[in-house]
């Protein structure tokens, strides 16, 4: 079943470290297995209160490749790298299994 990883971020404090981060965790996503479905910053509130600039969303095959990317060494140096330049907020959540025809 297919799990997701969603984070919301915002007080960015450092856009030249962010950008690394995005280019180099694109690869450690791929890397395991995994494939952005969202990540920008035109978030357009519905309902509630948002105090994020931005919403990024994964798709990975299970939630134990989700864990496997953010547990990896190959992850580590970069989320210390996000974690100080930005505020972030991350969950992971098991998909819905698709009826098959």
């Amino acid at each position: 079943m297919p799990a997701y990883v969603i984070a919301h971020t915002g007080n960015f404090r450092d856009a030249a470290a962010l950008d690394e981060y995005r280019r180099r965790n694109t690869d450690a996503v791929a890397h395991h297995g995994g494939r952005f479905l969202v990540r920008g910053g035109d978030v357009q509130v519905l309902e509630g209160t948002w105090e994020h600039e931005r919403c990024v969303m994964m798709e990975f095959a299970d939630a134990d490749a989700a864990r496997g990317w953010y547990q990896s060494d190959e992850y580590a140096p970069l989320k210390a790298m996000r974690q100080a330049a930005s505020s972030t907020m991350m969950i992971l959540v098991p998909g819905i299994e698709q009826p098959t025809s």
